[in-house]
Parts: structure tokens; sequence; C-alpha cells
């Protein structure tokens, strides 16, 4: 069996390791769980290695507010101490304390 530590916990800041980018984890995948299209439509020299952990995280860059999927070796904690303007966050968390989000959803 495949036993994988998540480094990352949901409600965290995270930012992109390589592109401009940071978001709040939602869900995480203990290894690779998306489409081979996506994967292949990653650079070659640039595919990360799928028997790692996948961040499903609420994300926002300067342009835009969007869903990113992102392996674990391209994350990094972010530590600016600001909050994400996602406007879907809160549908799922409390309000930004102590630099991450507290997980607040209602289950049907």
């Amino acid at each position: 069996m495949l036993k994988s530590n998540a480094k990352f916990h949901i409600g965290q800041v995270v930012r992109h390791r390589k592109h401009p980018f940071r978001g709040v984890v939602f869900d995480v995948d203990a290894m690779f769980a998306n489409t081979d299209e996506w994967y292949a439509s990653i650079p070659e020299d640039s595919r990360p290695s799928k028997d790692q952990p996948f961040y499903h995280l609420l994300a926002e860059n300067e342009q835009s507010y969007y869903v990113a999927y992102v392996s674990e070796q391209n994350l990094l904690p972010d530590e600016t101490g600001e909050p994400v303007g996602h406007p879907d966050l809160p549908d799922l968390f409390g309000d930004f304390e102590d630099g991450h989000y507290p997980l607040q959803f209602q289950l049907n």
C-alpha cells in the first residue's frame, strides 16, 4: 500500500515555486489523480512525478481567480501573511486567521 504524507494542509495559503500565483488548499490527492491529457499538456522537461501529493487550490494571480491543480514539489508555504481574495473562499472556509483559513461548510 502506498503511504504518502501531505506537506500542506487544507486551509493553508501556499504559493507556486515557479509561477506567480498563490492560493488556498481545499483538497489533496495522495498521488496524481487528473487526466492523462492534463498531464501531457505540461512540457516534458517540467512534468512533476505522479507519485507525490497533488493539491487543489483556490488560486489567484494579478489578473484572475481560478482553481489550480499543483504537485507538492511545486509549492511553498506563503509567508506574506496576506489573505487570498478568491471569491469562492467563503463557500468553504471561515475568515482568514493566524495565516490560514479554517474549514467551514455544511454537509447535506
